[in-house]
């Protein structure tokens, strides 16, 4: 396939996996909002992004059988079309439970967009273009979740959350008629058996472990709704790796874990992720309940560092063509930990200007690393087992966001209820302290790693 057509075919995805990846974040600045409309408590709200990243995790291991079943143009156009169904839902809801659902379905849609991506360019980009690649399609990935807060932040300020739906729609719709009308066809040349098994036995874990780690702040640890369900969970969990391995036709083929540095970019990026979402709530809680502030006031704070991340993002790719990765990993990782430091010693009288500096300075890390993570994972791989690899890439990824999102938001309840004081600080602060703790183990991580060549 022509190198034009690749590139028009990765224009249009990642121009919509953009969106898709946007309102994954989207929610978070209006879930203060969403608390005094519908009434709900703190850890009811989270599953408006928690419940958005779960189904889009559990979509992204099901890509893996897909792309090997069916074309990537009519993949592509069926799920923008269930990602539309959700948003067209979402701007329609009248209730929460409506909301999350609606949140769910347009998981289901982003899920299956975003592996889509990474395969194309990972199986037809040149090998001394694929860090560039990997940096444009870091425009959708990294830049979009950061971006989604400062768009919202605005938007609440003068309209109905409802427009937080209704602004995509168009997006959407536009994506779907360029795929339809642009988008190569690319056939698929395999049968495999889909594992059903598998894929319900995986929701059934993630589910419930989420369900209990959500419900720390709300219930003793050893109650049922936090231990039992997390055991559940945890025993689900088990059964998936044990059925996966005896399987002859596995949902996620764990032998990609063999590769040693496959392994090590992804728990680091799983580490980072956790962060980066986490932050992503506790910046809008910190700006809107502790400090009083407007949801405007929320968006400035992260609109400097969303606008790096998008400036920065093709360059850092590009590094990873010229630089060793442990040397850019590790600067991020140092520069991530300084702005995540300073964000741990805000307090309650601290300037939106203070803040906004040290959001800024976490982007610059963030921005540096992520792309050169991701090509590290992947780009070193068998063509053969690509697919695989970035559905567990992605999975994992989503994951760490969800469940990282649900701890750090559980450590913000418990130390609010030990001090009872739902509007602390400090229970922000020990959430920040807790994103630093997952960096700090990541720094070490980020010491293994090292490049080589693909044979």
């Amino acid at each position: 396939m022509s190198d034009q057509r690749i590139r028009r075919a990765l224009i249009i995805m990642v121009f919509g996996t953009f969106f898709g990846i946007l309102c994954s974040t989207l929610m978070n600045i209006a879930l203060p909002t969403f608390m005094d409309v519908f009434h709900i408590s703190e850890a009811h709200v989270q599953w408006v992004t928690n419940g958005y990243m779960l189904v889009n995790a559990l979509m992204i291991p099901v890509s893996s059988y897909l792309i090997k079943r069916f074309s990537f143009k009519w993949l592509f156009i069926f799920f923008t079309g269930i990602f539309l169904c959700g948003t067209l839902i979402g701007g329609l809801a009248n209730s929460f439970n409506l909301l999350v659902i609606a949140r769910m379905i347009q998981a289901i849609g982003a899920g299956m967009m975003m592996p889509l991506v990474n395969v194309l360019a990972i199986r037809y980009a040149l090998p001394g273009k694929k860090g560039r690649i990997m940096g444009i399609i870091g425009l959708a990935f990294n830049c979009a979740p950061i971006l989604g807060p400062a768009v919202s932040g605005f938007m609440l300020d003068y309209l109905s959350w409802r427009y937080l739906f209704i602004l995509i729609i168009p997006f959407a719709v536009i994506t779907l008629l360029l795929s339809l009308w642009m988008l190569p066809y690319i056939p698929h040349n395999e049968f495999p058996q889909f594992n059903g098994l598998g894929f319900t036995v995986i929701t059934l874990g993630l589910w419930s472990l989420l369900m209990g780690l959500s419900n720390v702040s709300n219930y003793p640890l050893l109650s049922f709704n936090v231990g039992g369900m997390a055991i559940i969970g945890l025993v689900f969990i088990v059964i998936f790796y044990l059925n996966q391995r005896r399987s002859t036709h596995p949902l996620i083929n764990l032998s990609v874990f063999e590769h040693r540095q496959f392994l090590l970019a992804t728990v680091i990026n799983m580490l980072i992720t956790a962060t980066m979402y986490g932050n992503a709530i506790l910046i809008p809680l910190l700006v809107q309940i502790v400090l009083e502030e407007s949801t405007v006031i929320s968006a400035i704070a992260v609109l400097p560092g969303a606008i790096l991340t998008g400036l920065l993002s093709t360059t850092s790719g590009r590094f990873y063509d010229r630089y060793p990765i442990q040397w850019l990993v590790g600067a991020g990782l140092l520069i991530d930990i300084i702005g995540t430091t300073g964000q741990a010693m805000i307090g309650a009288r601290s300037s939106v200007v203070i803040i906004t500096v040290f959001q800024t300075v976490r982007q610059f890390g963030l921005v540096t690393m992520l792309i050169p993570l991701q090509t590290q994972a992947l780009s070193l791989l068998p063509n053969e087992i690509v697919p695989d690899a970035v559905a567990c890439f992605n999975t994992l990824r989503q994951i760490a966001a969800a469940f990282g999102t649900a701890l750090i938001v559980s450590v913000v309840g418990i130390v609010n209820h030990l001090i009872h004081n739902s509007t602390s600080h400090l229970g922000i602060q020990s959430g920040f302290a807790f994103c630093l703790v997952l960096l700090l183990i990541s720094l070490i991580l980020s010491r293994k790693l090292y490049h080589q060549i693909k044979s």
